[in-house]
């Protein structure tokens, strides 16, 4: 590719993927032009303002310890952590604990249910997990087998006590905003691992939610793309990318980006959209991809008022639409007490109307903690519906998805590169993953030559 040209690259998303591959070619003296569809950068990270001047997050949100690139990443771009705060006791409405299957406090996050069924849950998770392959689930033991099941599937054959068949869906949801009748067994094991295990991913000190980025993760694309000024082009929609020996073109609702490579830092749902010629050898999401599962909510309080009554502002829900929440609070200023909605229940009230999704959530909030006065505010913020990123936290890999899409993951396509969370097989869905993609595909890149 090195003819004496300056090398040339466009690349196809301003999330962390696709603005860590653009920095870093653009570093290696590459012309880079990035393409949004969106109106913003960010992707998958998003921060909405909650009160004059504070803002949150609205996407990606938690880090921990072991996510090194990401850290070092905010660090050079002069940001800092903050660290998820659950001090006090937790809210549950499971309806197994307090009179009338009211919420019930209780110390800790775990939940007033059987503790050895729980338990026996946890251990079977952990075989699954520990068995897979990491770096190529596909190739996994008996994966034919795992990737033909949905986690429902697995659920009804190897749990049988109540607490337990009540406690995995919300599991799965708070881990990976997963329906478990959408994802496969392999995909759920995969996750797991991927992400660093299973105490790792649902651990705040010490695991992946411990910390937050101050002022919000959406910060982190919004440096990245400052230097490259007018070459981030938004509101630019791909819809075809064509390529011939000689260069690769890009082409949007608004014109043609000709370079030697592109990179496509898409979810796969949205990189199937898109025509390709040649065409791709195979798709990049499978006939039961379906879209991660979560709607956020923010709840927003003059202050943290949850902490004055001993609590944290966790809590975990059989019922929905707050199947958990967290405090999210800024380190000064307003309370913001988070609510996720996930699985099956993102479905339902996604589909309900502005005004009754907020009564629903406002209404579900003052029985989980009735201390508390009226929000301020209400933020409700759709990923599953978003055109853009075709849900959140990340594609959902369903049966017989990694056996058939799996092997050609990250093989390029000619010119074409691929990126995104999606392609990672380090800390799948997470915001980890995908800066760890965009390292990779500047690799893959640099080694053209």
């Amino acid at each position: 590719m090195n003819d004496g040209h300056r090398r040339s690259a466009v690349v196809v998303g301003a999330g962390l993927a696709g603005l860590t591959a653009a920095t870093g070619l653009a570093a290696h003296g590459f012309a880079v032009t990035v393409l949004e569809a969106r109106d913003r950068v960010g992707g998958r990270t998003h921060g909405i303002e909650a009160a004059p001047g504070v803002r949150v997050d609205a996407g990606a949100a938690y880090l921990g310890d072991r996510h090194t690139e990401l850290l070092a990443l905010a660090a050079d771009l002069g940001l800092r952590t903050t660290p998820t705060t659950m001090l006090g006791a937790s809210r549950f409405a499971l309806g197994t604990d307090a009179p009338g299957g009211g919420p019930a406090t209780r110390d800790g996050r775990f939940p007033p249910l059987d503790a050895v069924a729980l338990g026996d849950l946890f251990e079977r998770l952990t075989e699954l997990t520990d068995a897979v392959r990491p770096e190529a689930p596909w190739l996994t033991p008996d994966a034919a087998h795992l990737d033909t099941l949905t986690a429902a599937d697995w659920a009804e054959q190897h749990l049988t006590h109540p607490d337990a068949r009540l406690f995995f869906p919300l599991f799965l949801g708070e881990m990976c905003a997963a329906d478990p009748a959408e994802v496969s067994v392999l995909h759920l094991a995969f996750y797991l691992r991927s992400g660093g295990g299973l105490r790792y991913l649902n651990a705040f000190a010490g695991g992946a939610q411990q910390d937050r980025i101050d002022g919000g993760a959406h910060q982190v694309c919004e440096r990245m793309a400052e230097p490259l000024g007018a070459r981030v082009r938004l509101g630019e929609t791909v819809r075809a990318v064509h390529q011939d020996d000689r260069a690769v073109t890009v082409h949007t609702d608004r014109g043609a980006h000709r370079a030697d490579v592109a990179v496509l830092a898409l979810p796969p749902l949205l990189a199937d959209t898109i025509r390709y010629e040649p065409a791709l050898p195979a798709p990049r999401a499978g006939e039961r991809t379906a879209r991660g599962c979560a709607v956020k909510v923010h709840l927003v309080h003059p202050a943290p008022l949850w902490r004055a009554h001993g609590l944290s502002g966790w809590s975990v829900n059989a019922r929905g639409p707050l199947l958990s929440t967290v405090d999210d609070s800024p380190p000064q200023g307003i309370g913001v007490l988070t609510g996720f909605v996930t699985g099956a229940e993102a479905h339902r009230f996604a589909a309900l109307p502005p005004e009754q999704q907020r009564a629903e959530a406002v209404g579900q909030a003052a029985e989980l903690f009735p201390m508390l006065p009226e929000p301020i505010a209400v933020h409700i913020t759709d990923w599953l519906n978003d055109p853009h990123s075709r849900g959140c936290y990340a594609a959902l890999l369903g049966p017989g998805d990694w056996l058939r899409t799996g092997p050609t993951l990250t093989a390029p396509h000619r010119r074409v590169h691929w990126a995104g969370t999606e392609t990672s097989t380090a800390f799948f869905g997470l915001m980890e993953g995908a800066v760890r993609s965009g390292r990779r595909v500047v690799a893959e890149v640099l080694a053209r030559d």
